[in-house]
């Protein structure tokens, strides 16, 4: 997200970072979207999402059993 969206959120916790950590394509401002509460402040936000994401209720992606 754009830098000063991104400084209108509260830091990340440590287990968010933890998780972060993990993801691909970390950006500077990169956030887990399920951590990002919604206000007035941030009407007409701009989210980036990373190419390589798999988003399984919109690409058709189907997991395959073990």
């Amino acid at each position: 997200m754009d830098p000063e969206d991104y400084d209108k959120l509260e830091e990340p916790s440590d287990e968010e970072n933890d998780m972060l950590d993990l993801a691909f394509g970390l950006t500077e401002t990169s956030r887990l979207g399920c951590q990002v509460v919604m206000t007035k402040d941030l009407d007409g936000l701009v989210v980036r999402m990373p190419s390589a994401t798999r988003n399984m209720a919109v690409d058709g992606f189907k997991p395959k059993p073990h």
